[in-house]
């Protein structure tokens, strides 16, 4: 049994590594390089996060050419980093990229690091998206593939306690792509807001 885990370095993904990895299920780790400005940053922790848990080397897919055309605050300085986060059709192409993996390889799922719907922002991290991901590209192959949110009844709470109970560290979320946390990216909020309660 695998799957082929959508791994972006960061806290989110990794866990979900370390949790397959626990129920026996082999883990490929799949990094995708759609021109964002943290794209080194990532690839560097995800490299790091998964030769530390002895998975198999992360596969980079080089997309980034969709970056360098559709424009948000994750692909471009241009762009405000929190107010323009969405960007379109991101985690459509992930999964599309990610089941064309696990085609490739003979396994049966994708997994992406989405948490509970409650904390969606985007209509590219809801359940009713992913269902119909599933769908259009199991219609595609011709054979069913399998997407999986193991993170889907999680909070950043939760996930901060867990990937601290699992001695994960090193992932790196921020969006701005520097070496010190920006501070203002969705997903530096999130860690932030996380201290603020006191987790």
């Amino acid at each position: 049994m695998g799957i082929v885990n959508l791994a972006s370095g960061g806290l989110d993904s990794s866990l979900i590594s370390i949790l397959a990895l626990e129920q026996n299920i082999s883990v490929f780790p799949l990094f995708i390089d759609y021109g964002q400005r943290s794209v080194e940053m990532e690839w560097k922790a995800c490299c790091n996060v998964h030769e530390k848990i002895k998975t198999p080397e992360p596969i980079r897919m080089d997309i980034s050419g969709f970056g360098k055309v559709i424009l948000s605050g994750l692909t471009s300085e241009l762009l405000y980093i929190r107010e323009n986060a969405f960007t379109p059709c991101r985690n459509l192409l992930f999964l599309v990229a990610g089941a064309s993996y696990a085609y490739q390889l003979g396994v049966d799922s994708v997994a992406i690091g989405l948490l509970s719907e409650q904390f969606s922002l985007f209509p590219d991290q809801r359940e009713d998206f992913i269902r119909s991901a599933e769908d259009t590209i199991t219609s595609a192959l011709g054979k069913k593939i399998n997407i999986t949110t193991p993170l889907s009844e999680f909070s950043k709470d939760d996930v901060v306690k867990l990937a601290h109970q699992k001695g994960l560290t090193n992932t790196y979320s921020c969006h701005a792509g520097g070496l010190r946390a920006c501070g203002k990216c969705i997903s530096c909020l999130e860690f932030q807001n996380n201290k603020k309660r006191g987790d």
